[in-house]
């Protein structure tokens, strides 16, 4: 075994790695039930990011009482606790299992730009299971399918999601390596998947628009990418329809080939404006414990 793939497989010989495995075998009712037990830890002994979440939900939401409010918050928790024993359950799970809990209604709209040879960008965000979206994605469709991510700084666990997520034949992207990934591989027929929802800094020259009630700074990468390597552009919503099944949705954002102005951003703002009517038809199922409002823009 060469000194690279040592490395990648560390995690696996860990002792954390052995109980991540032993978990990863049980059976999804067992995991849900450990997934009530994380979530009553998250929302009521932990907390996690108690204050975050509620101060998003209630700037998000205004029109709703207070009750409501605090409705979606309990909800969000427990639908995150489910995500992640779901995530941990990729370490064992069969492709066919998985085809069968993510269902992709209109792969069409991506397998008719894989016809004509062309690298597609997938713009994705942190809703329903996201973790599931590029792992299914590598069974339902026809091309090769990439993910954009950022590295984590622990090795294990840098380590360990790598594994889960290219267990399927999925390949990813370190985010700073995008652009010469694109150049090497330009013409490639298959999608990139973007994370589209991450928090802009003004360093980062974001496109600012309002989001959720609230002014919110996007990355324009899709924009420049696009232009620059002609590709067409896809959104993806990922619905929840009960517990460990979930929907993905396609829709056409740009086709590749018409001018894009350079003075607006076009793309992102039919992104935001697909996001926001996903987020408000399942709003418990958004990651509301991100930080996605932290910037604030600077005016001149």
């Amino acid at each position: 075994m060469s000194k690279s793939v040592s490395k990648s497989y560390a995690w696996y010989y860990h002792p954390l790695g052995w109980l991540l495995r032993g978990l990863a075998h049980l059976p999804f009712t067992v995991l849900y039930w450990l997934a009530s037990f994380i979530y009553l830890l998250m929302a009521y002994v932990v907390r996690y990011r108690r204050r975050v979440v509620l101060t998003n939900l209630r700037n998000s939401f205004p029109e709703k009482s207070e009750s409501e409010i605090q409705r979606i918050q309990r909800l969000f928790y427990r639908n995150f606790a489910q995500v992640i024993v779901e995530t941990l359950k990729l370490a064992a799970m069969s492709e066919a299992e998985l085809k069968r809990r993510v269902t992709f209604s209109n792969p069409e709209v991506l397998e008719r730009h894989f016809a004509q040879g062309r690298t597609v960008l997938g713009l994705s965000s942190h809703a329903g299971n996201w973790e599931w979206v590029l792992t299914s994605g590598a069974l339902w469709l026809s091309a090769h399918v990439d993910g954009v991510y950022k590295p984590l700084m622990n090795p294990f666990f840098e380590n360990f999601m790598r594994q889960l997520r290219t267990g399927t034949g999925a390949g990813l992207i370190p985010m700073r390596d995008t652009l010469r990934d694109l150049i090497q591989r330009r013409g490639e027929t298959r999608v990139v998947s973007l994370l589209s929802d991450q928090a802009a800094g003004p360093e980062d020259r974001p496109y600012w628009t309002t989001f959720m009630n609230q002014e919110a700074g996007f990355y324009t990468s899709a924009e420049r990418l696009a232009s620059r390597f002609n590709c067409p552009v896809v959104y993806v919503g990922i619905h929840r329809l009960h517990r460990g099944r979930y929907e993905i949705v396609l829709a056409d954002l740009y086709d590749g080939d018409s001018p894009l102005p350079t003075d607006s951003f076009p793309i992102t703002e039919s992104f935001v404006q697909l996001l926001e009517a996903d987020i408000r038809s399942f709003p418990s199922d958004y990651l509301w414990s991100h930080r996605r409002w932290k910037h604030k823009r600077v005016r001149s």
